[in-house]
């Protein structure tokens, strides 16, 4: 009994930590996840606790001291029973496999958030081993700190200067991979105030352990104070700047940038994609 109760303690221990992850959704993208999730567990669990308890039964029925059971040692082959050994496994993939299929495609990263409010947008350029954030519309941009209005979508442009990385904040939604000269995109949108965990979802050397961010989710006020902060740090980004930056280092505390270069991600975008073809030559 002492060992039940200790086994179950360390389980509800081990899901208290999943506080700030997928299971705690903040955002509707977030949610819809989960929810797949446990559309999936639910399907699983309708053909997993019949098949434990048919388990059970058959091995109470056919105990070697209940003299009601039948033997039959000659028995090799039963249509009912392949029948329903082979269905109901068929219903719950076709199940799930609905389910995935419909989620995925309602859950694009390229399809925007139906919203009223403008979206956000922001640049991502995954650097060794930190984040660079670039708001192209405030002019400002960040590093390894990422601040977004509450209600309103936040349309995410990624990119990456070397090795492939996976941008992923669980509370909000989905991960996306980054990759050097190419643009990939992601819709999120967080629904309460808070400050959430970014991370690197795809080992990338030896600064991947250091490769997080906060996510600050704020009211509208408080963005626009934000951003008006934002324009007074003294930084700049541009390419000196960036030539610097995007040196490999590690556990880089977070900065602002008050100005950034016109057409700053693009102009990345096409120096990577160059470098790229270089390399393939």
């Amino acid at each position: 009994m002492k060992r039940l109760l200790a086994a179950g303690w360390i389980g509800l221990a081990a899901l208290a930590g999943c506080k700030e992850g997928v299971l705690d959704p903040k955002g509707p993208i977030a949610f819809a996840e989960l929810q797949i999730l446990y559309d999936s567990l639910g399907i699983m669990l309708a053909i997993v606790v019949p098949t434990i308890v048919a388990t059970l039964g058959v091995a109470f029925w056919f105990r070697a001291s209940n003299r009601r059971a039948r033997y039959r040692p000659e028995f090799e082959h039963s249509g009912r029973l392949e029948l329903l050994v082979w269905a109901i496994p068929i219903m719950t993939v076709l199940l799930v496999g609905g389910v995935a299929w419909v989620a995925s495609h309602d859950l694009d990263p390229k399809r925007p958030i139906e919203a009223t409010a403008k979206p956000v947008r922001v640049q991502v350029i995954s650097l060794d081993w930190k984040w660079l954030f670039i708001y192209p519309d405030e002019g400002v941009a960040t590093v390894n700190q990422l601040t977004i209005p509450v209600g309103r979508p936040v349309n995410f442009e990624l990119t990456g200067s070397g090795v492939m990385n996976s941008f992923f904040v669980p509370q909000l939604g989905s991960q996306m991979y980054t990759m050097a000269g190419m643009v990939t995109n992601l819709n999120l949108q967080a629904d309460h105030e808070g400050t959430y965990r970014g991370l690197s979802a795809e080992f990338s050397g030896d600064g991947f352990s250091d490769m997080r961010f906060a996510v600050h989710a704020v009211s509208e006020g408080d963005y626009a104070k934000w951003v008006a902060d934002a324009h007074l740090a003294s930084r700049s980004l541009d390419a000196d700047t960036y030539t610097e930056l995007v040196k490999p280092s590690t556990a880089v505390v977070p900065m602002t940038y008050g100005t950034v270069a016109s057409n700053f991600f693009d102009s990345v975008v096409r120096a990577t994609a160059a470098e790229c073809r270089g390399q393939t030559k």
